[in-house]
């Protein structure tokens, strides 16, 4: 499997999208953070926004494929904490809601720092990684 990466550093609010029709993501209610990289967007929101220590958290997300692109035939979605060199505790359970629209539960940031979180994008046999780092109070 070939992983390619690309992290966004606090993640950029939604401004756009490579749809002409619709942003990634805008059928999302709220702030959206945008992942991107040649190949695919990513427009995904916590819930809560503000992702508090301890309490599990919902990321709800879309994928959406740039230029000639493959549709993802599946989706993964994890977190770690690199400065910890561990990850969570809890492995997140992804459904489908919508066509190229995802929600992702279970997650659980058990201590306070730095937490990358990754979205696996899988269509035939590659899999592009995008992260995004957050910081956690």
């Amino acid at each position: 499997m070939r992983f390619t990466h690309a992290a966004i550093v606090g993640g950029a609010l939604l401004a756009g999208g490579a749809h002409a029709a619709a942003p990634c993501g805008s059928t999302l209610p709220g702030d959206k953070r945008l992942l991107e990289n040649a190949r695919y967007q990513i427009s995904y929101r916590t819930e809560p926004q503000t992702v508090p220590v301890g309490t599990h958290f919902v990321v709800d997300f879309a994928v959406c494929p740039r230029g000639k692109a493959a549709i993802p035939t599946a989706v993964r979605v994890d977190a770690n904490m690199p400065d910890h060199r561990h990850g969570m505790n809890y492995r997140p359970q992804v459904t489908t809601i919508s066509p190229g629209v995802y929600r992702a539960e279970g997650l659980l940031f058990h201590m306070p720092g730095r937490w990358d979180l990754t979205f696996d994008i899988v269509a035939g046999n590659t899999t592009q990684r995008l992260a995004s780092t957050l910081r956690i109070e």
